[in-house]
């Protein structure tokens, strides 16, 4: 069962007016109780990382449509093709995501939570502004306020800058995005040190990694878009400064 099903079967009637916590806790009924059960008996992991993971990731998208006054239509078409929603899903997507915008409370309680639950693996808090980093750019264009929400977020997790470059860098047009921001290194960092720092990032943004920190496999083709425009930044960098 995918972790919609596992999850939004149960989260669609909830009330979104706390912070994460509080949705988790809605959310950890009769649905998750028993899932946890289920994998309990096959020795499965406590899914609560990667429920945290994808109702942060819904909450935080419909706080960033608010921000800028519109959600459109490539905009809802992304969540759902990206992050493989069934048809028989996106129903309960869509209430968890519509309660989300009307909820009156601001996105930073949920983002600080997120940021507690995530401290020893900041990789996941930066896929996590990957993805609605993807999402603000489904429509072509970055709003101002859109923008300014994934830096206010990116704020909230401890994200360096670096984290950030990668996170949203790499829905450019390859040719607008530094490679070297990408990287985290500076211009004329030695070889060697840009060379380790590749290793480090592709090693962190492994999808089987990913997975075991909380990522649901459902998000794993925005962190592969991600791996990609490392690899390429890095050929990129490779080339202009010659080595292999």
């Amino acid at each position: 069962m995918s972790i919609w099903g596992k999850i939004l079967g149960g989260a669609a009637g909830l009330a979104i007016a706390g912070p994460l916590g509080a949705i988790i806790g809605a959310v950890a009924g009769h649905a998750v109780d028993r899932y946890r059960a289920n994998q309990a008996e096959e020795g499965g992991e406590d899914p609560t990382r990667s429920i945290a993971f994808t109702i942060g990731v819904i909450v935080l998208s419909a706080k960033m449509a608010k921000a800028d006054g519109v959600v459109t239509r490539n905009e809802i078409n992304a969540f759902k093709e990206v992050f493989r929603v069934p048809a028989n899903e996106t129903g309960n997507v869509a209430k968890v995501f519509n309660q989300a915008r009307r909820d009156s409370a601001g996105f930073e309680p949920y983002a600080n939570q997120l940021a507690g639950m995530f401290r020893e693996n900041p990789v996941v808090l930066e896929e996590l502004l990957n993805c609605l980093a993807y999402i603000a750019h489904a429509d072509g264009a970055l709003h101002p306020a859109e923008s300014k929400f994934l830096h206010d977020v990116s704020a909230i997790f401890g994200l360096d800058r670096a984290a950030f470059e990668r996170a949203t860098s790499i829905n450019l047009d390859p040719d607008e995005a530094d490679p070297y921001q990408l990287l985290g290194v500076s211009r004329d960092a030695p070889i060697d040190e840009i060379k380790a720092t590749y290793r480090t990032l592709v090693r962190e943004n492994h999808p089987d990694r990913l997975m075991a920190q909380g990522v649901p496999e459902e998000f794993i083709e925005v962190a592969n878009k991600k791996l990609a425009a490392i690899n390429a930044a890095y050929e990129t960098v490779q080339r202009e400064r010659g080595f292999s």
